[in-house]
Formats: C-alpha cells, sequence, structure tokens
C-alpha cells in the first residue's frame, strides 16, 4: 500500500489519508528533509546566498505539507488518535528542527555568507532573508556550547509536548460540558433560532428538549439573551472554570511549566526574560514599549470604561433590581441597554446576514477592491462535508489561490475562529507556486427550516479571518519563509482588522446584506444603527483587550520562578483593568489559548497594537473612497503581497505615506476628548 502523503499531490489527498499514514510520512520526510540540509551543509563550494541560504529556504517542501495537513486536521477534524500521533511527531519535530538549527557546519556557511552580506549587492528580499536566517540560528541557540545545545533541546521538546497537552485539555473540557434543558421557560429571552439551533443539538445526541454547550454559537447567544440568571451563571462558570478544576484535565501545572520553561529557554539564548526574546523580533521591538502602548490605552479607556459599567449596573438595578453586576450579567444587560438605546439586536439583523450572501459579499468585496473573482468548484478533495472549496482568478483570469472554507462547528474542531494554509506561496526556477488557503470559523448551522444565519459579530469575524485570508492568497514573494503571513506578528493582525470595517459601510452592506426571506436589502435606518451602535460600550471592550495583553505580558515579561499559584496570579495582573467582581473557581490563564498554545505569548498586544494600524489605514480610504481603486492597489502592492520581505513599518510607510497614529483607533472608538 503506497501513503498518499509521500505521493506527489498538489492538493491534499484528504479521502485517500488514514491516519496510520501519518507517522510514516513525518519520518519519511523529516529523514528526505535531513538528507537536502546535510547536502547543502557538507557541499565543498564556498557558501553564497544561493547555494546555501536560498536552498535552505527552499527544502523541506514535503515535510511543510504533510505538517500543514496533519496539523489543521488537529484542529480542525480532530480525534483521540490524530492527537495522541500529535503527542509522537511533536518531540520528533522539535528535534528535527534543532538538528537543523545546532547543524555547525550549516551555520558556520550561514555566518561565511551573513559576515560578507555588504559587499553581496543582495536585493531587499534577499537581504531580509539573509537576516531572518541567521537570526534564526543566531537566536535559536546556534551559537551556544555543546551542553548549552542539549539543553536548548530538551526545553523545546517538552514545550511542544506541553502546548498539545494544555489544547487538548481545553478542547476536552470545551466538549465535555454540556446543559441539557427540559423545561421550556429555562430558553425564555432566546430568539426563535437560536431555541431551534439548542433543539436541533438535543436531537443529534438523541435527547428530548435543548441543549447548551460552551462552543461559542451556543454559549454566546445564551449569555446575551436568556433570561434565567442562574442558567447563565452555571453557563459562565462551566466556561470560565476549563481547565481549572484540580482533576485530570486541569491545566494550572501546564501554564506554570510553559511560562518556567520559556523563561529558562530566553535565559540561555541570553535574554532578560522570554518577552524580551519574543520582541525582538517584533514591531514593538520590548516590553517596555509594549507595556507603555498598553498603558497609554488603559490611560483613555478606564474612565470610560468605568462610565460604561456604572451606568450598566444602574440599568440593571433599575430594570430588574440586581443589588450587584456579575459576570454573567454582562452580555444580556449590555444586550438590553443597547436594544433600548439603538432599538438594534441581533434578532432584527440577522435574517439580513445569511452565510451564504455574506460569503458572497466577502468576495464581492474582494473584487471591487483587488479584482479577484471566485469560482466554487466542487472536485477538490476535503476533509469534511462541511468544507467548501474555490478557485480563486484576478482580473486577468490567472490562478492566484486555492480557498478551502469550514464553517461550523462539530465535536473534532476546536472553538473560534483561524486562517490557515495548506500550502505556502513562493516562485522557484521561474515558477510561481500558488497557495492554498483555508479559513475555519463556528458559525451556527443551519436547522430544517432556517439557514445559517449570522450575527453582526459573526459577520465582522468572518470579514476578519478573510483578510488573513487574502493575506496569504495575494502573496508574491519569492522565498517561501517571506510569503504571506510570514510577517512580525503585530503586523500580521493588519490585513484582518482592517477588513472588518467594510461591515460598517453602506455601499458594502448593501452588497450582500439581504434578508434571507424577502431578498430585501437591509434598510438604511438599520445601517445607521450598526455605525451609531458600533462604539457602543467600547471603553469596556477595549479595556477587556488591554486585560488580555497585561496578564500576557505578566506570564512572559518577568522570572516566572516563584509563581505557583496561577488563579492568584492572574488575578494580580488583572488588577487595574478589572470592574466586575471576581467569581471563585474561574481563571482564564488555563483556557488562555492565545498564548499557552497558539503563538501569541508575548503577542497578544498586537490586536491593539494592529487595530491603531487598521483605523489609521482605513481613514485613508474613507478619504479616498471605501472602494478606490488606486488605495486598494498600493494597499496590495504595499501590504497584502509583500509578506515578510521587509521592515513592516517601512512598508506600512509606502502604503500610508507616514507611521500610524493612535488618534486615529481613538477617534473610532470614541475615546477622544
Amino acid at each position: 500500500m503506497g501513503n498518499p502523503l509521500l505521493e506527489p499531490f498538489d492538493t491534499a489527498p484528504f479521502s485517500k489519508i488514514e491516519n496510520a499514514h501519518y507517522k510514516p510520512a513525518f519520518e519519511t520526510a523529516m529523514a528526505q528533509a535531513k538528507a537536502e540540509i546535510e547536502a547543502i551543509a557538507d557541499q565543498t563550494e564556498p557558501a553564497t546566498f544561493e547555494n546555501t541560504i536560498a536552498a535552505l529556504d527552499y527544502s523541506g517542501k514535503a515535510l511543510d505539507r504533510i505538517s500543514s495537513v496533519f496539523f489543521n486536521l488537529n484542529s480542525a477534524e480532530t480525534n483521540p488518535e490524530i492527537q495522541q500521533i500529535a503527542q509522537e511527531v511533536s518531540p520528533l519535530l522539535s528535534n528535527f528542527k534543532n538538528d537543523i538549527v545546532l547543524n555547525e557546519a550549516l551555520f558556520a556557511r550561514i555566518k561565511k555568507v551573513y559576515d560578507q552580506k555588504d559587499q553581496l549587492e543582495l536585493t531587499i528580499e534577499q537581504n531580509t532573508l539573509l537576516e531572518k536566517k541567521y537570526k534564526g540560528f543566531s537566536r535559536n541557540g546556534a551559537l551556544l556550547n555543546t551542553a548549552q545545545k542539549a539543553k536548548l533541546r530538551e526545553l523545546d521538546t517538552r514545550l511542544a509536548q506541553l502546548a498539545l497537552t494544555f489544547g487538548e485539555n481545553v478542547l476536552a473540557e470545551t466538549n465535555a460540558f454540556q446543559m441539557h434543558l427540559t423545561e421550556p421557560n429555562d430558553l425564555a429571552g432566546l430568539p426563535e433560532n437560536e431555541k431551534a439551533a439548542a433543539a436541533e443539538m438535543a436531537k443529534a445526541k438523541e435527547l428530548d428538549g435543548w441543549l447548551v454547550t460552551l462552543d461559542y454559537p451556543s454559549y454566546i447567544p445564551f449569555m446575551k439573551y436568556a433570561d434565567n440568571r442562574e442558567l447563565r451563571q452555571k453557563l459562565h462558570k462551566a466556561f470560565a472554570s476549563k481547565a481549572y478544576k484540580n482533576d485530570d484535565k486541569d491545566n494550572q501545572e501546564n501554564v506554570l511549566q510553559i511560562v518556567k520553561l520559556r523563561h529558562q529557554r530566553a535565559q540561555l539564548l541570553g535574554y532578560d526574560t522570554h518577552a524580551d526574546f519574543v520582541l525582538e523580533e517584533r514591531m514593538a521591538k520590548t516590553p517596555k514599549t509594549v507595556l507603555d502602548f498598553l498603558s497609554e490605552l488603559l490611560e483613555k479607556a478606564k474612565p470610560a470604561a468605568q462610565r460604561e459599567f456604572d451606568e450598566l449596573a444602574a440599568f440593571a438595578k433599575k430594570r430588574d433590581n440586581i443589588a450587584r453586576l456579575e459576570k454573567w450579567d454582562s452580555a444580556y444587560y449590555s444586550e438590553k441597554l443597547r436594544q433600548e438605546r439603538f432599538a438594534l439586536d441581533d434578532t432584527l439583523l440577522k435574517p439580513y446576514f445569511k452565510l451564504e450572501n455574506v460569503i458572497d459579499g466577502v468576495f464581492q468585496v474582494a473584487e471591487k477592491l483587488f479584482g479577484l473573482r471566485f469560482e466554487a468548484v466542487t472536485d477538490i478533495d476535503t476533509y469534511h462535508a462541511d468544507v467548501k472549496t474555490y478557485k480563486v482568478f484576478d482580473e486577468k483570469g490567472g490562478f492566484v489561490s486555492l480557498f478551502y472554507a469550514d464553517f461550523h462547528p462539530r465535536p473534532g474542531k476546536r472553538g473560534g475562529a483561524w486562517m490557515t494554509s495548506f500550502k505556502g506561496q513562493y516562485i522557484e526556477d521561474g515558477k510561481n507556486s500558488r497557495p492554498q488557503v483555508s479559513n475555519v470559523c463556528n458559525f451556527t448551522k443551519p436547522t430544517a427550516d432556517t439557514p445559517s444565519l449570522l450575527t453582526f459579530n459573526e459577520v465582522t469575524t468572518l470579514f476578519h479571518e478573510f483578510g488573513h485570508g487574502l493575506h496569504g492568497m495575494l502573496a508574491n514573494t519569492t522565498y517561501p519563509s517571506l510569503s504571506g503571513t510570514s510577517v512580525y506578528w503585530d503586523f500580521v493582525e493588519l490585513p484582518s482588522q482592517v477588513l472588518e470595517n467594510w461591515c460598517y459601510e453602506e455601499e458594502a452592506l448593501a452588497l450582500f446584506a439581504k434578508h434571507y426571506k424577502t431578498g430585501e436589502t437591509i434598510p438604511m435606518e438599520l445601517v445607521q444603527k450598526i455605525k451609531d451602535s458600533a462604539t457602543f460600550q467600547e471603553g469596556m471592550a477595549t479595556l477587556r483587550q488591554l486585560s488580555f495583553g497585561f496578564l500576557d505580558m505578566a506570564w512572559h515579561s518577568q522570572d516566572p520562578s516563584a509563581i505557583n499559584d496561577v488563579g492568584q496570579f492572574e488575578k494580580e495582573a488583572f488588577g487595574d483593568t478589572q470592574l466586575f467582581p471576581e467569581v471563585d473557581g474561574t481563571c482564564m490563564s488555563t483556557a488562555f489559548s492565545h498564548i499557552f498554545q497558539g503563538g501569541y505569548s508575548s503577542g497578544y498586544y498586537s490586536y491593539k497594537w494592529a487595530e491603531v494600524l487598521d483605523a489609521d489605514a482605513f481613514e485613508l480610504f474613507k478619504e479616498k473612497g471605501i472602494f478606490d481603486k488606486e488605495t486598494a492597489a498600493s494597499f496590495k502592492e504595499h501590504i497584502l503581497s509583500k509578506g515578510g520581505t521587509e521592515d513592516p513599518m517601512q512598508l506600512y510607510k509606502r502604503f500610508r505615506g507616514s507611521a500610524p497614529k493612535p488618534e486615529a483607533l481613538l477617534r473610532r472608538a470614541g475615546l477622544l476628548g
């Protein structure tokens, strides 16, 4: 039997892949990649940019493809067997990466090229690649002695396993909880389509009544609309105590181990803290810059947030005699106050946001801005029946990208939304190899009589992830490791966050916001209400994001060796940003996947950082017209197509004409003055 992962393929042959294929494929591809690396390291010709730096960047393609298929499935369509394979192959991959970084002969050749870079007349992209390769080695142990290198390997292997275990525990905890309701009164306040979704979920589990889970499409509507305060409390406590129950799925020890090992690793490499190590390769550069940035926004946002909180508490007291506003009251009373103030709620908006129409809308926005055309295709192999595939073409009919869309929750899929790719873009031997990009979200499934209707927040989520998708699709660089979203982490959210702005513009909404029954375009007064309510409780929302940024920096910008109580440490880190009373038995850190499983450690601030960029960038679109071809072409040329080929601030200034100004964000958020 052949292994489909080891045979040449353009698109992933999902239907032919069995779990048993993965580990042998990894082992074979790692051996191939190792042989390619050794051939580069051991060649007798003098080291040049082409035979060493470029050759290294083009190596290991088969391993990259297998990794992208496997780890994307481990997020979007996992099972215990895949999770077990992940636990087995992660240390192998960690060792493989260390074998490369700690290969002395290879590093000697890289250093030889690096030391003569000023004489080489390299292009900007080549110079960036050389810098990246040299730093990739020097920042990851190439300059260490033998004993230190062994220690680094040990740390990296352990960290890879801990991150996987952390994520598995969060997913298991999410899947383990279900609130089974049999009394109709328990669903009072929920819109009919949310009740129908809860009934469908119960039916799927062969239960009577309704089922509410910790998946976002189930959790968020219940917290926002359910009148039963006790049930909201129960659901909130389940959500906020994920992996914090002192049982076999508890993540407290994993968190402490991860931060301590990261700190040891940073110290081993000559950095004060993990944050110092990470931020050297970010726009922000230092922990001080990040903390100053967060503190400046906190100073602006906190007074507004406190006013909004006091107003909400007074509203809840007056409306329902709530003596003390709790965290499980926040979404519910915020929604009631928003409805009262703007006469706007998701039940009014959702009929205009049928999922298929929103997908068509984001495609039309991409066509108007960048000349892209999306063609649905059914002959591409997918990993689940829910996944849709599209071929993307430019104005001249040239093939741009393949696009996968996976939009509904299921048991083997982690929560949230993300963009990923099954194949990156690069140019080799004159051929431009085009990318294969995927958007993964968790939107309510259609029911027997209602299509998938999105909340406005879900519409912005879809646009957000599609912005990341465009960054991948429109990539046009020579070298694989500089392509698409391979940019500084605090720059990567600019394309995604800037695209969210189109959701608030009448000209864009007119393209796709049509009532799923009547076909009527969303009325102008609703559009105006969306715009008017856009800054509703922006102070509280900003404070919430800042709290996550401060927590991340608290874990990573100091020596964590003395920390032994995760909950207490988190409480102190949240100190200046908390408005609601503490809830015993809850903790965010144990389920903070962004920083303990994803790549956001010492980087959560980048969401707000990128908001400064996106608000500043969108002001130019507003000034010139939101579909202005010239502005869009400039954004595509300097931001979307360039990947990580150049310093992001230089790219941004080339697009905007100047550095970004925080005032644009504060203006948009209504926090100036």
